[in-house]
This record gives C-alpha cells, structure tokens and sequence, in this order.
C-alpha cells in the first residue's frame, strides 16, 4: 500500500513537472503580450485595460436623417431643374413643329426674322411682312437659327 502511495505521488509529481516545464512564461490577463510583437498595448488602434475609456457606438439616427434630408432637397431641387428643361424643350419643339407644318414657299435663311400667320382657311404660313404691315391673325415672330430651330422673338 505504501508502495502504492508513492507510486501515485511520483505521477502526480511527475504529470505536474511536466505541465511546469513545458508552459511558457504565464503573462497576465490584463497585460498585452504576445510572443511576434512583444508588448504591443501602444500600437493597438483599441483600448487595452480596464482604465481605457469605453468604446460606444455613436447614435447615428440624427446624422442620417441630416443627410437624408440634404440628398432629398438637392435631388428635388435638380428634379425641378430637369422638369423646367423638359417644359422649355416641349415648348421649343411646339414652336419647331408648328412653323415646319406651316405653309411656306421659299427658303428661309438662317438669321431672318419670320412671322407666322393663321389664314382665312384656317391654314398657317410663314411670311417676311410683319403683323404692322398686315391684318391677318398674327401667331408668333420666328426666327430660324443655325441649327435650323426656330426661336420665338
């Protein structure tokens, strides 16, 4: 039994010995140790100890609704712009195909200034003889630029 005893003391001693030498140095917790870098605590971009101030996540409610709010009005404001773009273009091309249906029987020169009539038949033409000059239904003074568009004067 006595044998037994020591037997059962010698593994014991001998599983932790070899527990002792094998483990490495023991840092402790709180410590920032590692064996690449060393002690690295002041090149880590986070806090390392318990006196480090807290780390909180910004509350981030009012800066997108900020945000959200500056896109909407610079997206309404360049809506707006598009929209009144579009309403010049319409009304352009309401003038360019009202003067290019119109009766004419010449060539008009880029430059010249035009106006344009409703006849008797109901029918509009394009004439050089200004509203003044003439008692006919005026519509519109036009006149054609380089781009072949007719402006409204």
């Amino acid at each position: 039994m006595f044998n037994y005893f020591i037997l059962l003391l010698n593994k014991y001693f001998f599983k932790n010995f070899i527990t002792l030498i094998s483990m490495k140095k023991v840092v402790p917790d709180n410590v920032v140790f590692n064996d690449k870098n060393g002690y690295n605590a002041s090149l880590l971009s986070y806090p390392t100890n318990v006196g480090a101030p807290v780390i909180q996540i910004d509350n981030l409610v009012s800066w997108k609704s900020r945000g959200i709010s500056t896109v909407n009005k610079q997206f309404e404001i360049k809506f707006n712009e598009l929209k009144l773009e579009f309403e010049n273009l319409m009304k352009d091309f309401e003038y360019n195909e009202l003067v290019y249906n119109a009766n004419f029987s010449f060539e008009p020169v880029v430059g010249e200034i035009y106006h344009l009539y409703r006849g008797d038949d109901g029918i509009n033409f394009l004439s050089l003889i200004s509203p003044s000059e003439w008692n006919k239904e005026h519509i519109g003074t036009f006149q054609l630029n380089s781009d072949k568009k007719w402006i409204l004067v």
